[in-house]
């Protein structure tokens, strides 16, 4: 089968330079200039406008092919790939076309066909637009080199066995043209020399537009333009950071909004933004093979681990609020808040004052609301929640592997090597390093980067990631002193203002200090991000990654480590700190020896962790909203402002793409991390928060729908990439899943108040009929006012209070073990480490149970890729026999009779295999 007899006339497209030094597309520019320049004019601004309207009305005649077309102005040959410049006049310009020149000649070298429009073909009039085609040799040639897998036969096994409930789903599903837009094939890598073997039915379709854009971009990124200060300089990404070129980006194949009119357009970007980028689908299920087709499979496995995250997460949802509710119809139950809300128990309590000099004795009772609410989140629900979740995040993590494990089969990941397009050198590396050694692999000169220069990067790189953790510390220490300055103020605010006494049972000082605190938090939170990002990046460039995959691995873990110290530590510090260094009145402990260390409230710190949870997670998800869904479309809008007053023919594909945003290669690497973040939130702290999934859910339904419209509408299409797995993020995910164990059995230990009612229960209760009663009474410990300390004591004490109680477990003052710890404080801590380890090795076991149950690769999905792989190796057998038999019909000497036995009995090895 002949299918590379092309003509040699066909392959280039020829760009003379202008008159004026600019470069022009000959005739076709010459016609629209004289034709502009014999416009009679009464005035020069009228003659300006007629001759802008003859300009524009020549173009639409001149050209039958609507501008949103996504083929050279034959109409026959596909825009792979896109670039454009701005050909200024300043002091660079003799040398960015002399770099534009030289690569597009080497880029006609190596095959690719250019089409250049000139800037008075724009809409501005100021940016010419390169558009370049692969034909079929190239891309034949660079499907080999990438190992890219194209079909040999349709495959033949059975779908599964349909599930009778299928029907009830029915609502949520999409058509099947949607879900599933080409048949199912068995895969081959592509070899020039077997084209006969593959299923070629059109050149122009064999390769899809995601897998012709992913070859050219790799041609793109290794063309080389020339040699500068004595270096070999190449490569798309270092022409765009110099300015010579101002982007390079696919084209999408049609409008979002409405079909095209070419009826070879696939028009699958409208089909995606109908059926999965608009929020009223956002019931249904997400045609994953249709964005794997359109995008790539990297942004595809993103799709599908969003998705099945969400759909995790219901379940999730589902207890934490049957949790919840559980804690909201108790609420009158509650022992502790009903003696803490009667006023012959809680309003005779007088409590010892939360400050020093400014805040005065006040009665328990003026915390009746808050104590009640924090029934709600501190309940038996909460440890039963927290152990679940324990359990869930294994059921999560292990049922991901299955379903991806099942998409790699249906995508041709099985065998996808990482090297063909991850482990490949990047090209900065190449450049940047100029001293090269011999490959014990392959035997060949390579570039590298000597030990020395490797070990001062990551001494730099390590000392900078450092400076800005201890950053983060720095700030959260701010906080914490911010909490500690303002508490006394609010105190004597809410006591004096007349106007604050109707809420004042609600919103306690404790309360809007921890409410203020951790807004002031999120704010810092953002600003560090925002600086971070940028210093992330720039110290993962100086140390040079090798790989592709290295430099996302090394991002990832320095993004992580700085997100997960900057979101959560103000969230370990109200959990496992707060409230646990206080000291005793009289004896308090003092931070940097000035101010006074903070306590919980009498109901505990549980309420505070919920609240500092609630605020920085929703905070997040709102922020991170915004960012990805206002700000894009508001970017887009400003810059197609005049665009959109211009008819729509002579606003080209490439125009519109162009005044898109950029998604960029880390785009999904925000993504990712975003979603960590939240994952995080809803299993570190869960025990705290038992509606924090339901919010994640919530958020996670608005975010596959917002990501899908912004990649849909607002962004420029991406280069495809392959992926067979969510990469390094898995890792973290693990990590994460078994420190929240930790967390969690830490929290119910440590800051609920779950541990010591129950050894006040089963130990030292007084009353058979009501073991809770007194329990609250038990918890507070007795101070003598008179052994106050000048600089503690109250400036007034207008009730002439002799004792006052403080949340502890130490001997009263007439004792001879005067304020120092009880036996049941000794109890209680016994029982709290005693509980985490229960826990702990509980959690632990089943999780390492469940995951030794459930294979990651499903039954049915192993026996297809064995089959698949039988059949492959089977065709591939046949063919190499057939073309032996071709050749001894022939008497090619070289095809003995040895050859032939040899592979027929490789055949008969292959099927008893």
């Amino acid at each position: 089968m002949n299918r590379l007899g092309r003509k040699a006339s066909e392959t280039l497209i020829e760009m003379a330079p202008s008159a004026d030094g600019e470069e022009s597309n000959g005739p076709l520019c010459e016609t629209l200039s004289t034709a502009g320049s014999e416009v009679p004019s009464s005035s020069e601004q009228s003659g300006r406008r007629f001759n802008l309207f003859l300009k524009r009305r020549l173009r639409i005649d001149k050209r039958h092919q609507s501008k949103d077309s996504i083929f050279f102005r034959d109409g026959v040959r596909r825009i792979d790939f896109v670039l454009s410049y701005v050909d200024d006049l300043n002091k660079e310009w003799e040398k960015k076309l002399e770099r534009r020149k030289e690569f597009e000649s080497n880029l006609q070298k190596a095959g690719l066909e250019l089409e250049t429009e000139d800037k008075k073909e724009s809409e501005d009039g100021k940016i010419y637009f390169v558009k370049i085609h692969a034909p079929w040799e190239v891309l034949i040639t660079y499907a080999e080199v990438l190992n890219i897998k194209v079909p040999i036969k349709e495959n033949d096994i059975p779908s599964m066995v349909e599930n009778p409930l299928d029907c009830m789903l029915t609502p949520f599903r999409l058509p099947e043209k949607v879900m599933h837009p080409e048949p199912d094939y068995f895969t081959a890598p592509f070899s020039k020399e077997k084209q006969e073997l593959y299923l070629i039915n059109d050149e122009s379709t064999f390769f899809s537009p995601s897998m012709r854009n992913r070859i050219v971009n790799y041609i793109l990124t290794r063309c080389p333009y020339g040699t500068e200060e004595g270096k070999k300089k190449f490569g798309i990404k270092r022409l765009l950071n110099n300015g010579t070129y101002s982007a390079a980006y696919p084209l999408h194949d049609c409008q979002y909004w409405k079909k095209a009119s070419d009826p070879n357009c696939d028009n699958e970007r409208y089909t995606l933004y109908m059926e999965w980028a608009r929020f009223l689908r956002f019931y249904k299920e997400q045609p994953l093979d249709l964005i794997r087709k359109y995008y790539g499979e990297k942004i595809g496995i993103y799709f599908a681990w969003l998705g099945f995250y969400t759909e995790m997460l219901f379940l999730a949802a589902v207890v934490g609020v049957i949790c919840f509710l559980y804690g909201l119809f108790t609420m009158d139950e509650n022992m502790s808040s009903k003696e803490i809300c009667d006023p012959a128990i809680g309003g005779e309590i007088i409590m010892c004052p939360l400050c020093d000099r400014e805040c005065e004795y006040w009665r328990l009772n003026t915390t009746c609301e808050s104590s009640e609410y924090s029934h709600l989140f501190d309940n038996v629900a909460t440890l039963f929640f927290a152990i679940f979740m324990g359990i869930w995040v294994t059921l999560f993590l292990e049922f991901w592997k299955r379903r991806q494990a099942r998409l790699k089969y249906e995508w041709d990941l099985v065998d996808f090597e990482e090297e063909q397009q991850q482990l490949q050198l990047r090209p900065e590396y190449e450049a940047k390093c100029t001293q090269k050694k011999k490959n014990p692999v392959t035997q060949e000169m390579e570039p590298y980067l000597p030990l020395t220069s490797q070990a001062v990067r990551f001494c730099i790189s390590g000392t900078t990631v450092l400076f800005w953790v201890s950053l983060i510390i720095a700030s959260m220490i701010a906080v914490i002193v911010y909490r500690l300055a303002v508490y006394a103020a609010f105190a004597s605010l809410m006591e004096n203002a007349q106007t604050l006494q109707p809420i004042s049972g609600l919103l306690t000082p404790q309360l809007a200090t921890s409410v203020t605190a951790s807004c002031l938090n999120f704010v810092i939170i953002m600003i560090l991000n925002f600086i971070y990002e940028r210093i992330a990046i720039w110290i993962t460039d100086m140390e040079i990654p090798r790989t592709h995959m290295e430099y996302e691995n090394r991002l990832t873990m320095k993004m992580f480590l700085f997100q997960f110290v900057n979101y959560y530590s103000s969230c370990f510090y109200v959990a496992f700190f707060k409230g646990k260094f206080v000291g005793y009145p009289g004896a308090y402990t003092y931070m940097f020896n000035r101010w006074r260390n903070e306590e919980c409230d009498p109901a505990g710190c549980l309420i505070e962790l919920t609240t500092q949870l609630t605020i920085v997670m929703a905070g997040k998800q709102i922020w991170g909203n915004i960012q990805e869904a206002i700000v894009p479309w508001i970017c887009n809008w400003w810059g197609r402002r005049k665009a959109r007053n211009n008819p729509e023919n002579l606003y080209s594909r490439w125009e519109q793409d162009h005044d898109l945003q950029t998604f960029g290669a880390l785009g999904l690497f925000y993504e990712y991390l975003e979603m960590v973040i939240q994952f995080g939130f809803i299993t570190l702290f869960v025990a705290s928060f038992p509606l924090a999934p339901l919010l994640a859910l919530m958020n996670n339904i608005l975010e596959i729908r917002v990501d899908s419209w912004k990649l849909t509408t607002q962004y420029r299409r991406p280069v495809a990439a392959k992926a067979h797995s969510i990469g390094v993020w898995q890792e973290i995910l693990n990590g994460m899943a078994i420190l929240s164990v930790v967390t969690n059995a830490f929290i119910v230990a440590f800051t609920s108040d779950m541990i010591p009612r129950l050894v006040y229960y089963y130990a030292y209760s007084e009353s058979d009929n009501s073991p809770m009663s007194g329990y609250i009474n038990n918890s507070l410990s007795v101070f003598l006012i008179s052994d106050f300390p000048e600089r503690n004591k109250p400036k007034t004490n207008t009730e002439n209070f002799v004792i006052c109680r403080y949340r502890d477990y130490r001997y009263p003052p007439d004792h001879e073990k005067k304020y120092l710890h009880t036996m049941q404080f000794w109890h209680i801590l016994a029982a709290k480490l005693a509980f985490i380890i229960i826990m702990e090795h509980v959690v632990f076991i089943v999780k390492f149970f469940v995951a030794w149950m459930i294979p990651d690769v499903p039954a049915d999905v192993k026996a297809k890729i064995k089959r698949e792989k039988y059949l492959t190796q089977k065709i591939l057998h046949e063919y190499e026999l057939e073309k032996l038999k071709e050749r001894l019909g022939q008497g090619d000497k070289r095809a003995t009779e040895k050859e032939f036995i040899a592979t027929e009995g490789r055949m008969e090895l292959s099927r008893a295999m």
